[in-house]
């Protein structure tokens, strides 16, 4: 079974950036893969952050990281980046990657339902 694993989380102050990456168990290739990262704030709903689609290259943010994340992924390395730029105290949460199966169209991307695997999660907290 896939397993994803996210790394790059931390403690950064407002307007720093971080990288979160999200990478797949050796065995499997993300290639088939669309990757979605989401979050979930203390006493808030998980929602989705920004996501990809390696069949046909298609994106989605969330209106709230819009140019500010953008999100990318390296066939060599066998990984999915989130960069993260501008940081805003309220951009703290747990940030999660996930896999689901194409297609997925963009107005879908933001729904955790679409996703079957998931990390376990990486702490970012944006603070001064």
């Amino acid at each position: 079974q896939l397993q994803l694993v996210e790394s790059g989380g931390g403690l950064v102050q407002p307007g720093g950036s971080l990288r979160l990456s999200c990478a797949a168990s050796t065995e499997f290739t993300l290639d088939y893969y669309v990757i979605g990262w989401f979050r979930q704030a203390p006493g808030k709903e998980r929602e989705g952050v920004s996501s990809i689609s390696s069949s046909d290259g298609s994106t989605y943010y969330a209106d709230s990281v819009k140019g500010r994340f953008a999100i990318s992924k390296d066939y060599a390395k066998n990984t999915v980046t989130l960069l993260m730029n501008s940081l805003k105290p309220e951009d703290t949460a747990v940030y999660y990657c996930a896999a689901g199966w194409p297609p997925i169209s963009p107005s879908q991307m933001a729904f955790d339902y679409e996703y079957e695997y998931w990390g376990q999660g990486t702490q970012v907290t944006v603070s001064s």
